[in-house]
Order: structure tokens, then sequence, then C-alpha cells
């Protein structure tokens, strides 16, 4: 978990992700190509220590089994969480505020 803390105070914004996963490839390209963030995205198979990092995030989402570690999000140093959460607060207006508040966007 020390790692993954590390990792999310690193820049403004941090994606976790698998190289493989559709989802993380649909969250980063919304952060990365729609908004303009200039985000750290990490992608965990290709870490070797990314097996025990997967599932500290998974610890961190409170997923059990069944459950996706990834995409994870942090903003500012803090868990936002996965596609819905980031998606649930794009559409409803309040994710380009709290990137903005992180220092991700200058408008």
């Amino acid at each position: 978990m020390e790692r993954v803390m590390q990792l999310a105070s690193e820049r403004a914004v941090v994606v976790f992700t698998l190289s493989s996963c559709c989802m993380c490839h649909s969250v980063t390209q919304l952060l990365v190509a729609d908004l303009s963030v200039n985000a750290l995205v990490h992608e965990l198979d290709r870490d070797p220590r990314g097996k025990d990092m997967e599932r500290a995030l998974l610890k961190m989402l409170g997923g059990g089994r069944g459950s996706a570690a990834v995409p994870a999000v942090f903003i500012g140093g803090k868990l936002v969480g996965g596609t819905n959460s980031v998606m649930s607060l794009h559409l409803a207006g309040e994710l380009v505020p709290m990137l903005m508040n992180a220092g991700a966007l200058w408008v």
C-alpha cells in the first residue's frame, strides 16, 4: 500500500491500470485525451510489484471476489475510485472542478 500511496502523491492525477483493460483505456482517454490532464498512468502488469499493488488497490476500493482493482484514479493524492466513480463525477459536472482544485487543469 505504501508504493501505491507514494505513486499517488507524485502527480495531481494518477491512474492505475492494466494494459489489456478496456475500461482502464476509457478512463485514461477521458482524462488525458478529452480533458488534457497530464496524468501519471501506471500499468500494473508492467511493474514487478504490480500484483501486490493490485491487491492493495482492491483493498482500498473495498472490493471482494470478482471486483476490479483497476482502473483506480487518484486526484490530489486521494482515491476517487474506478470507472463508475469517475464517469459519475464527469456526468454530474464535478470532475472538472475537482481536477482544477488539484492543479491538474488550467482553464
